[in-house]
């Protein structure tokens, strides 16, 4: 494993200038996807590198979905201040989708990653889906017959 990671660390003060570090250098072009370790000698047992398989590697669905993601959180990015500075009935709405969807997003990810079993990764995406449904209902709800996120936020900073 040391072959795969180089770290390099440079110290010394040039000229009054804080200390430089580099980051580890991974060359991944030769490590296959579900790398096993040899036990070393002297060890007991093998370690394991287990990565989320990727069953839809190179195609188009996936590279849009990657794509959709970047651009709702850039879309955050400048949504949270301008419901800030201008407050209304569409930027509510705006955020409640668009904070529905990137949380929706995430979870979605938690489950592929740490949920194993076919069945039980199933079942746990169905709630993830629930729960974001239920989510933007009630931001709905709450944007409809109530003050609305911006004012509510607004609200909370006031106290």
């Amino acid at each position: 494993m040391a072959s795969l990671l180089r770290l390099s660390v440079l110290c010394g003060a040039q000229g009054g200038r804080a200390l430089c570090l580099r980051i580890p250098v991974v060359r991944p072009a030769y490590v296959s996807g579900f790398l096993q370790d040899q036990p070393a000698p002297g060890r007991c047992g093998a370690r394991h590198i287990h990565l989320s398989p990727s069953r839809h590697a190179g195609s188009r669905a996936a590279s849009l979905h990657w794509t959709g993601e970047r651009v709702v959180s850039v879309l955050l990015l400048g949504l949270v201040p301008a419901a800030y500075l201008s407050p209304s009935s569409a930027m509510d709405y705006s955020l409640a989708a668009a904070l529905t969807l990137h949380s929706h997003w995430g979870l979605g990810q938690v489950v592929t990653d740490y949920v194993h079993g076919d069945a039980l990764q199933k079942t746990a995406k169905v709630g993830v889906l629930a729960l974001s449904a239920l989510t933007f209902a009630g931001l709905c709800y709450f944007n409809y017959h109530d003050v609305g996120i911006c004012r509510a936020v607004a609200m909370l900073w006031q106290l």
